[in-house]
């Protein structure tokens, strides 16, 4: 699966893209886990202490945000979705 990373994301994990090896049903939550094992340095970009997803963190798989999810961050992806990470932006 490929797992596109934003902004201030991309330094941590060495660049635009990252390919992550997945089984068929993993969950949204399985995969998040996985990429902060596998990259320390997202875990406090990503989670917050209790493990659980910063609300300012945006995960979209095949472009729909996970909240909007039916099950939400449990909900199960396939090696063929696309998973976009991005951080919370500002500017104006």
């Amino acid at each position: 699966m490929k797992v596109n990373f934003y902004a201030t994301l991309r330094p941590i994990v060495g660049g635009k893209t990252v390919e992550v090896d997945v089984p068929e049903g993993i969950t949204v939550k399985e995969l998040v886990e996985g990429l902060v094992t596998r990259y320390p340095a997202l875990r406090p970009e990503l989670l917050d202490e209790a493990g659980n997803l910063h609300g300012h963190v945006h995960v979209f798989v095949n472009g729909r945000d996970v909240p909007f999810l039916v099950d939400k961050i449990n909900t199960r992806i396939s090696p063929q979705d696309a998973v976009n990470i991005f951080p919370p932006v500002g500017g104006g």
